[in-house]
């Protein structure tokens, strides 16, 4: 029986391998060209030394200067030690360039095209070859503007398992691909993107969680929840969905299907503009309550423009909150990604 593993590199990059029953992660990467840092394949050295943020396995043999019991206890795990026991997500010390690996590159076409509104659209891709991506829900991928040598980054707003793979995207006038989607791309036109990428994806389920997105940054909280409903959660999960105008407010649907299908998620959507006739006027702010954030043993995932993800992080410093991990990402609406995820408060 083998496992997939999710190999994340500080750069960003994400690397899929297949682990067979009895081999290392070492072993694996090795096999895929992925050269882990190691000095010795003994658990003497510490030099492969990562973070496994999901999954089972069986740590292996070390010594306490390569590895501490402590460090053991709270994820980390040396690869040539590491078997994995279930398909895993470890993070590698190191970047994908010292690991001479990078993004993978995959051809698809357009598989559809949805004006959601004015303001948003979504559209799909039937890969080439569906089998070889894979992907962590949350993260982004490079997609090169046909007819251009540009590139622009878009989160999937589809679960890793959708046969096909989907994006949602502000309908702007300045954006490279809208623009494209809009004036020129035909269903069956080819396209292909860099990925996957970046360090905002799901973690594996500790504790509730509380989902805040701006604009079209529910795009990878819509994937989060293809995953989570169909893996199933312990713990409730709310989100909370603000948006400019009226226009902006899309894809409720599918917030409504997951609520349906996941029993202890909720959701409130708000929209800033005071001339809504939407029930909750305002910004995602006003909506966090003290119930969704359990005295800060909670996981906070946060995607949207920059002021918007500004203004959460005042809010919280602010009034003093500290959840157990903070995990944002900002994008601009020409959809490019302005800053990565990061965790504060640091609980496994």
């Amino acid at each position: 029986m083998s496992h997939q593993i999710a190999l994340s590199f500080e750069d960003g990059v994400t690397r899929f391998v297949e682990c067979r029953s009895g081999d290392t992660v070492a072993d694996a990467a090795y096999r895929a060209g992925i050269n882990i840092p190691l000095d010795c394949r003994d658990g003497a050295c510490g030099t492969c030394k990562g973070f496994c943020e999901s999954g089972r396995y069986d740590g292996g043999s070390y010594i306490d200067e390569a590895l501490s019991d402590a460090e053991a206890a709270e994820g980390y795990v040396l690869a040539c030690q590491m078997r994995p026991q279930s398909d895993c997500v470890v993070r590698i010390a190191a970047t994908s360039d010292v690991c001479k690996t990078g993004a993978a590159t995959h051809k698809g076409r357009v598989s559809a095209i949805e004006r959601l509104s004015e303001t948003a659209v979504a559209f799909s891709i039937t890969l080439a070859d569906r089998a070889a991506l894979g992907f962590l829900p949350g993260q982004y991928v490079n997609i090169r503007v046909p007819g251009t040598d540009q590139r622009r980054s878009y989160s999937f707003s589809s679960g890793p398992n959708a046969a096909a793979v989907s994006f949602l995207l502000r309908n702007t006038t300045a954006g490279l691909l809208p623009t494209w989607l809009r004036e020129r791309a035909e269903v069956g036109a080819e396209i292909d993107f860099n990925g996957p990428l970046g360090s905002f994806y799901l973690r594996e389920i500790k504790r509730p969680l509380l989902f805040l997105a701006g604009g079209t940054g529910l795009a990878p909280f819509l994937a989060m929840l293809e995953t989570i409903a169909a893996q199933g959660s312990a713990h409730p999960i709310h989100l909370i969905y603000g948006v400019t105008s009226d226009a902006d407010l899309v894809e409720v649907d599918k917030l409504e299907a997951a609520a349906a299908r996941i029993a202890n998620f909720t959701f409130a959507c708000c929209v800033a503009d005071p001339a809504s006739a939407y029930p909750r006027q305002g910004y995602v702010t006003r909506y966090i309550e003290a119930g969704h954030l359990y005295d800060g043993d909670v996981d906070v995932y946060l995607c949207g423009p920059p002021p918007m993800v500004d203004a959460v992080r005042q809010h919280m410093q602010t009034h003093g909150i500290e959840p157990a991990n903070f995990y944002f990402e900002k994008f601009a609406t020409s959809g490019l990604v302005t800053a990565i995820s990061e965790s504060h408060g640091g609980r496994p």
